[in-house]
């Protein structure tokens, strides 16, 4: 890994820039108008009594350069727990610096080190760049599954 890269946990502190980073992905992905949230709600969410998500963030010549939020999930057929890599996003002119690649890496190494079975994540069919870097590092797409989501309007 380059040197310039540092891999840690968020903290507390880090929400600004966190929610800022949300923003930004929100935005590349076309769906800024589904911001529902605040840096209030992050805070208590995200490092609350009931935290159950996770945060790392990339540094590149310690200046914070993207993040991945994950939490677990469990596999009835491994028996073991998982992650659910729920964001992973480096800002676009810090791509191809191997920035995206150390926050997977650390991520399977969390992995690893927990005992745990698999990690997961969702792509936009759109992102071709993603894909195509998933697919180089090992990750199979399963094209034989369908995401469902439930909002709370509904329930």
């Amino acid at each position: 890994m380059d040197d310039k890269i540092f891999i840690r946990s968020a903290t507390e502190n880090d929400v600004p820039v966190i929610f800022a980073l949300i923003k930004e992905l929100a935005e590349f992905e076309k769906l800024a108008d589904q911001i529902k949230t605040s840096e209030a709600e992050l805070r208590n969410t995200l490092f609350g009594k009931d935290r159950f998500v996770e945060i790392l963030l990339a540094e590149y010549e310690h200046k914070i350069v993207g993040q991945a939020l994950f939490f677990k999930n469990f596999s009835t057929f491994l028996g073991k727990p998982g992650i659910y890599l729920e964001d992973l996003y480096v800002k676009p002119d810090m791509r191809g610096k191997g920035i995206g690649k150390a926050l997977l890496d650390k991520i399977i190494s969390i992995a690893k080190e927990r005992n745990y079975g698999r990690v997961e994540w969702s792509v936009l069919d759109w992102n071709e760049p993603a894909i195509d870097f998933y697919k180089k590092i090992g990750a199979k797409p399963l094209d034989e599954w369908t995401i469902f989501r439930l909002t709370a309007d509904k329930f």
